[in-house]
């Protein structure tokens, strides 16, 4: 382990220190729970899946999506995602 000094409020670490008392643990213990929070909430949990929408022939679009329309986008997708699925 590494210890690390860092500069804090003093009336914020004694009311940091109190909570972490009431909870069962330590405020070293918080502050690495917290640390390795801040670290992993950038990593993704699951593969990001894009949506592929119906295309024509030429690579745009079909006719009837209206690209301006997030309505039409939704429902584009879904009659896509049904189609693969049956």
């Amino acid at each position: 382990m590494t210890n690390l000094t860092i500069a804090l409020d003093e009336n914020l670490v004694k009311q940091a220190r109190i909570k972490a008392i009431q909870e069962g643990t330590s405020l070293s213990a918080k502050v690495r729970e917290l640390l390795s929070l801040y670290v992993r909430q950038d990593m993704p949990t699951a593969p990001v899946v894009i949506p592929k929408l119906p295309t024509g022939g030429s690579g745009g679009l079909q006719p009837g999506i209206d690209p301006y329309s997030n309505r039409s986008m939704f429902d584009a997708m879904d009659a896509a995602e049904y189609k693969f699925r049956a």
